[in-house]
């Protein structure tokens, strides 16, 4: 059974970190790229963040780079988003995914249930 969990999210002020981890089970980990998403009240889906297999390549949105990085290690099947500097916009829930090409909104094979992120000013 595939499983993707994530974990970390909570209630943090303007200016702070969290870190958000996503324990995949089921599925050749190693093999998939992995990324994370967010859900911003009234908002659609958007893209943040995505590792390819290796780990080697890390892509970010233009909103959080420079504040978030994204890293995975494959012997423990977890995908991990460190984000800095916290902003009220970056309010949301964020999801992890994963996907045998690139991930995205739209195209992703597996997708976890969220953890909620509120940034208070």
């Amino acid at each position: 059974q595939v499983q993707l969990v994530e974990s970390g999210g909570g209630l943090v002020q303007a200016g702070g970190s969290l870190r958000l981890s996503c324990a995949a089970s089921g599925f050749a980990f190693n093999d998939y790229v992995k990324g994370w998403f967010r859900r911003a009240p009234g908002k659609d889906r958007e893209f943040v963040a995505a590792i390819r297999w290796s780990g080697s390549t890390t892509y970010y949105s233009d909103s959080v780079k420079g504040r978030f990085t994204i890293s995975a290690d494959n012997a423990k099947n977890t995908v991990y988003l460190q984000m800095n500097n916290l902003k009220p916009d970056d309010t949301a829930i964020y999801y992890c995914a994963a996907n045998l090409g690139m991930v995205t909104v739209n195209g992703s094979r597996y997708w976890g249930e969220g953890t909620l992120v509120t940034v208070s000013s």
